[in-house]
């Protein structure tokens, strides 16, 4: 396994720090210390010493990462664990070291068009509407629903393509192998769809994030203007083309880790909430927020994801939130599954209409 000398040199810092110790969501969860970014650097290390080898648990240990970048917004010395985490998973695969769970979902990619497995959803209509591209993503079309999104769209007068066959925007592809050349192939596919469309609008921040951020790393072009869903709703509020009515009822953003620290983006989430109720935030919230799920995660450590998503539930409670509110199908999903019976969750789509 070789390490690039920016890698190499974050990971030999990263070995000795505790700084980012407490607030790591896989860490919390599990309460182990090798779910922190220091004994991750710190194994990586003595592979990249050749003191022992690149072995099944050092490679499992670097899957247990969500690479939410917790560990790097804690951090005032601007070591990123994030970079080497992704490059030793390359490593990993160019290797041919990939662990059985991350082949399966590799394999069920190739056949199904998602890591899931999961068969085409027939639920999702295809609509022929104009120079807009709403894009879905892989988790909502293989495990959520975004029927109300879309209805919301239809209100506004947004004339809107809904694809039936969405190509991959690759970001589970560049979540479990990072930068590899088959990564690079099914982004410059997805881009070449893009480019028909003057607007690309993401339901899903992860596929926002890739477009937005590692295509351009890539250097693949995308000319049509990619925008977060929740920023696109914004702004239809703001237009007036969604008239809401201020209900007065209280809402807790729950900040997904890609929007507030991939694409700090924070203030659209807030400015919906604002029209529609009263904004009641936790105390870890925008940057500093904690992940409340991961669903390509789940498919291999679906305990410690639940554990995840139950702890953020508790940050909730401590800030005596009454209404959870997310922007992130993967969080929304986990969330849903361990919510407590005593508390309401909403997707911030279903918050609007019900203000309309």
């Amino acid at each position: 396994m070789q390490f690039t000398k920016k890698s190499q040199e974050h990971i030999d810092s990263c070995r000795f720090c505790w700084m980012c110790h407490h607030v790591c969501p896989i860490g919390n969860a599990t309460g182990l210390e090798r779910n922190t970014a220091r004994a991750r650097a710190l194994g990586l290390s003595l592979v990249m010493r050749d003191s022992i080898e690149y072995s099944d648990d050092i490679i499992n240990n670097v899957y247990e990462c969500s690479l939410c970048g917790g560990c790097m917004t804690d951090c005032v010395t601007g070591w990123d664990p994030v970079m080497f985490t992704k490059e030793a998973r390359l490593g990993a695969a160019l290797d041919g070291k990939l662990p059985e769970y991350v082949m399966t979902m590799l394999s069920n990619l190739n056949e199904k068009g998602n890591i899931y497995g999961a068969d085409k959803n027939e639920n999702i209509p295809e609509i022929n509407g104009g120079d807009t591209l709403f894009f879905l993503g892989e988790d909502t079309r293989a495990k959520s629903c975004a029927k109300t999104a879309v209805e919301l769209l239809q209100k506004a007068g947004v004339e809107f393509t809904l694809l039936k066959d969405e190509p991959n925007s690759g970001y589970s592809m560049d979540f479990l192998i990072s930068a590899a050349a088959e990564t690079k192939a099914m982004m410059e596919n997805c881009a070449k769809v893009l480019n028909n469309y003057k607007k690309v609008v993401c339901y899903d921040p992860a596929d926002a994030k890739v477009m937005m951020r590692e295509y351009k790393e890539w250097g693949i072009e995308v000319k049509a203007e990619v925008v977060t869903f929740t920023r696109f709703l914004a702004e239809l509020i703001k237009d007036g083309k969604l008239a809401v009515k201020n209900s007065g009822k209280e809402f807790t953003p729950q900040d997904s880790p890609i929007l507030a620290r991939d694409l700090e983006e924070t203030a659209p989430i807030r400015d919906i909430l604002s029209a529609c109720g009263v904004v009641n935030e936790m105390l870890l919230n925008r940057a500093y927020t904690m992940l409340a799920g991961n669903l390509i995660m789940n498919e291999y450590m679906p305990n410690v994801i639940e554990k995840v998503a139950e702890n953020r539930w508790f940050n909730a409670k401590n800030a005596n939130a009454k209404v959870l509110v997310t922007t992130s199908t993967a969080e929304y999903e986990m969330l849903l599954k361990t919510k407590p019976e005593d508390m309401e969750l909403k997707k911030i789509e279903e918050v609007v209409a019900e203000c309309l």
